[in-house]
């Protein structure tokens, strides 16, 4: 998944979770169940997902998988290029 792809898909999902208290009570608590009913994405079953929520106080920063560990990070986790989410 290109990263803009990511970047549109994660803004679909924050967007979502802005707008839908339901929804972000589930993101919340299953993450990849809420995804993949709202979005309609096959996620694998090797493909864990975490949600976290920020706060005023709290900031989150995500490392990244390093490119020259991983070869092809979609392709390790059995992802299709099109349904990759990581």
């Amino acid at each position: 998944m290109s990263n803009s792809s990511k970047q549109n898909l994660q803004e679909k999902i924050i967007r979502k979770a802005w707008e839908d208290a339901e929804f972000k009570k589930e993101l919340l608590s299953n993450p990849k169940a809420a995804i993949q009913k709202e979005l309609e994405i096959a996620i694998p079953d090797n493909v864990e997902v975490k949600v976290v929520e920020e706060t005023t106080n709290t900031v989150y920063l995500v490392l990244p998988v390093n490119p020259g560990e991983i070869k092809d990070v979609g392709e390790k986790a059995g992802l299709k290029p099109q349904t990759a989410i990581y």
